[in-house]
């Protein structure tokens, strides 16, 4: 591939600096569309700058097929698209009567790059790829790229294992997903194990068994590991529960109906009864699946549905004629698109990362529907079809996941507008000029000063975002244990000392990493120390609350400080006291979470010798006594009161060393 750059001479990043994001923003996650079109229109001199610097780029661009990306004058990538002719692309850019989206594109553009391909197919791969690597504020975005979970069938074992698995298919054995949620890979799994009876225990854990488990007994395990069950025998299970997962599920269904009857009338009831056991949980299994295909055997479904401005992209998951969940997508995208046009965007960028399925149908049409269906099968290696059903059983597919894009929009939008009545409220009773894009929360966890971890939550009008959150762990050995203070000047010189460095802009656009609103879990002293921290930064404009906890810890009875302002409460029943309280909790449970997992495995490294009073003989004992650590985390305090050598202090040191509460 050849790269070209063209810049304009009011440019002012250097070329280092094009399309960079603070790593604080790496994490993608999904975000409503927001209005453009309420924005003024450009002048006509700005448009014509624009114009200028793209006629003069269109000169040096190349006549094939390659990826153009349109730059701003910090260097930050505006758009990212692609051509069979980039030259003839580009200069499109420059024609009159351009709708108001493009023509505000073309008025921030102050450079252009290119970057040629061999084929157009090519061209779509790459434009999906950077458009997930710099988010261009004028692309369709798709902003949840979280793999999906698979069940797994090992191959690599005498015996066997079922499990979830997500990642990278390193591991030998049959995959069969995707499933759109990770409970409902969970219930298929807990059911298959009542249907088929497979292990689903660690090899390390089958290797060191010496008699049956608790899921032995409660009949959701044949425990080949113990010799209950003969290998060729339990292998057969096996062979069934691939069967069944491929699509043969009916006949695996009447093998063993026909099997229950054969054991009924020879009298053997309590097979006849284990096999009439394993039939139910097998039509437990398809009944959580919902609507089931006849004549569908592995088909990607979408469908779009648009309102109020946003967009909804529902996804079914068809694999071997059973639907195997869906979900919904909500990529930011301008008004002015159509739903072809946000469906096509979203889909290169969906499959950038995943495998397709030999059919995809869709609600909508979409102009380029063979070049992406090209695209896919270059990466797969098969052919694939993408269609736009009109009748039968693949319309009433699409028409099923267009009436569920339906519902889940007109429950986002619900819950969207009370998400902006909370944050009107907030920014009235804090005195912002408007409601609060980003707010941050802070909070820190540990114990005795062991383990030390502060973290910082984010939400704004869509709620929380999850993958904006941030751990950090405490590296200061100067701090003394148990200091708050210093804990929380240090998260927050890391945090904002990054956004100073890398001269991150606070223009206010939806996608600033800077917060509107900072809240602190604490009272004055913490205040005092964030608002110090960051006056030494430099930055002394922004609002910052911290929230003291009522008397007894009450919910409702907290405290909020302010600078220049006496302290205050808020009524308790106030929806907006609610909202705050809902934050301070999100962050404390995220704070007490990644302390604890701090904890663990610093444990883990250090053989349990993190915890007081506990030495060498004593961790002999547990470990003797219960075999794993998981194992003594999960044990009671009257189970570890019986463990030879531990004493009633020594048992509640320990118990009350997993079970804090951070």
């Amino acid at each position: 591939m050849e790269r070209k750059r063209v810049q304009s001479d009011a440019a002012e990043e250097p070329e280092s600096a094009v399309g960079q994001r603070p790593d604080d923003e790496d994490t993608p996650v999904v975000e409503l569309a927001h209005d453009d079109n309420a924005e003024e229109p450009p002048a006509p001199e700005t448009v014509a700058t624009g114009r200028d610097v793209i006629l003069r780029s269109a000169r040096l661009a190349p006549q094939g097929a390659g990826v153009y990306r349109m730059l701003d004058r910090r260097g930050n990538v505006l758009y990212v698209g692609k051509a069979k002719n980039i030259a003839r692309r580009v200069i499109s850019y420059t024609r009159n009567g351009v709708e108001n989206r493009i023509a505000r594109m073309v008025a921030a553009t102050a450079s252009m790059e290119f970057i040629s391909t061999s084929t157009e197919t090519e061209a779509l791969l790459l434009e999906a790829n950077l458009i997930k690597r710099f988010r261009p504020h004028f692309n369709v975005l798709l902003r949840d790229d979280k793999s999906f979970p698979y069940i797994l069938i090992t191959s690599d074992h005498p015996a066997p294992q079922i499990t979830k698995h997500r990642g990278a298919r390193s591991r030998k054995g049959d995959y069969f997903g995707p499933f759109a949620a990770v409970g409902a890979v969970n219930r298929t799994i807990t059911a298959l194990e009542r249907a088929f009876l497979l292990r689903s225990c660690a090899d390390a854990v089958y290797e060191s068994r010496t008699r049956p488990c608790l899921l032995y007994q409660i009949k959701r395990c044949s425990a080949p590991c113990t010799g209950e069950i003969a290998l060729a025998e339990y292998n057969r299970l096996v062979d069934e529960a691939r069967d069944f997962l491929s699509g043969r599920s009916h006949a695996v269904k009447e093998t063993l109906a026909k099997e229950m009857e054969a054991a009924s009338e020879a009298l053997n009831f309590e097979r006849a009864a284990a096999l009439r056991d394993r039939l139910a949980a097998l039509s437990a299994i398809q009944s959580h699946n919902g609507v089931h295909p006849r004549t569908v055997e592995q088909a990607d479904v979408f469908a779009v549905h648009q309102e109020g401005g946003v967009t909804c992209i529902e996804v079914f998951f068809i694999r071997n004629f059973q639907n195997w969940g869906d979900r919904a997508y909500y990529p930011r995208a301008d008004r002015s698109l159509g739903p072809g046009a946000v469906l096509e965007s979203f889909l290169a960028q969906f499959y950038e990362n995943k495998t397709s399925p030999r059919l995809v149908l869709l609600s909508h049409e979409i102009e380029e529907r063979d070049l992406l269906a090209e695209a896919l099968a270059t990466r797969s290696g098969y052919r694939v079809e993408i269609a736009v059903p009109q009748r039968g059983d693949k319309r009433a597919l699409v028409d099923h996941a267009l009436l569920n894009a339906r519902e889940a929009l007109g429950r986002r939008l619900a819950e969207s507008s009370t998400q902006t009545r909370l944050l009107k409220g907030v920014a009235e009773l804090f005195g912002l000029p408007q409601p609060p894009r980003r707010i941050e929360v802070y909070d820190n966890s540990h114990i005795a000063g062991s383990n030390p971890v502060g973290v910082m939550i984010v939400a704004g009008p869509e709620g929380y975002a999850k993958n904006q959150y941030r751990k950090f762990n405490i590296r200061s050995e100067q701090l003394a244990p148990g200091d708050d203070f210093g804990m929380m000047r240090e998260v927050l010189k890391r945090r904002f000392g990054r956004l100073v460095a890398d001269e991150t802009p606070r223009n206010g656009d939806a996608d600033s990493p800077w917060p509107d609103l900072v809240i602190i879990d604490g009272g004055l002293g913490q205040l005092n120390a964030a608002r110090e921290t960051l006056a030494d930064l430099g930055i002394g404009d922004l609002c910052i609350v911290s929230i003291a906890k009522g008397a007894d810890r009450d919910a409702g009875r907290e405290t909020f400080h302010m600078a220049d302002r006496e302290p205050f409460r808020l009524p308790p029943r106030d929806p907006v006291l609610y909202f705050i309280q809902r934050l301070r909790d999100e962050a404390h449970r995220f704070a007490v979470g990644s302390h604890r997992a701090r904890r663990k495995r610093d444990i883990a490294s250090s053989g349990l010798q993190e915890i007081p009073g506990v030495g060498p003989t004593r961790k002999r004992a547990l470990l003797r006594h219960f075999g794993t650590l998981s194992a003594i985390e999960r044990a009671s305090l009257a189970d570890l009161e019986t463990v030879p050598g531990i004493n009633a202090a020594t048992a509640r040191a320990v118990y009350d060393y997993f079970h804090a509460n951070g």
